[in-house]
């Protein structure tokens, strides 16, 4: 869950939270989701998303594409956690 809140809704939400945060410091709360820029707002939190999604793939340092996946398994008692040799 935590994963899935970084990845996906984090990056989309930002925009919005920092918008509001800013209104919210120069407008001292009166009435403003009437005038808000919605359109603007999707499309950057989009973007951001995308763009962290990206950066995911492109900086994830996973194990060689040759290499053989060793599933977790028991040993002495204790559970190895899985690994690429």
């Amino acid at each position: 869950m935590a994963r899935i809140l970084a990845q996906y809704i984090l990056p989309f939400l930002l925009p919005f939270l920092g918008y509001f945060a800013y209104r919210l410091l120069v407008d001292r709360g009166r009435g403003y989701l009437s005038d808000t820029p919605w359109f603007m707002l999707t499309t950057i939190g989009l973007s951001l998303t995308v763009v962290s999604l990206i950066g995911l793939a492109l900086t994830d340092a996973g194990g060689p594409a040759d290499g053989v996946y060793i599933p977790p398994h028991m040993e002495d008692g204790r559970i190895v956690p899985g690994r690429i040799e």
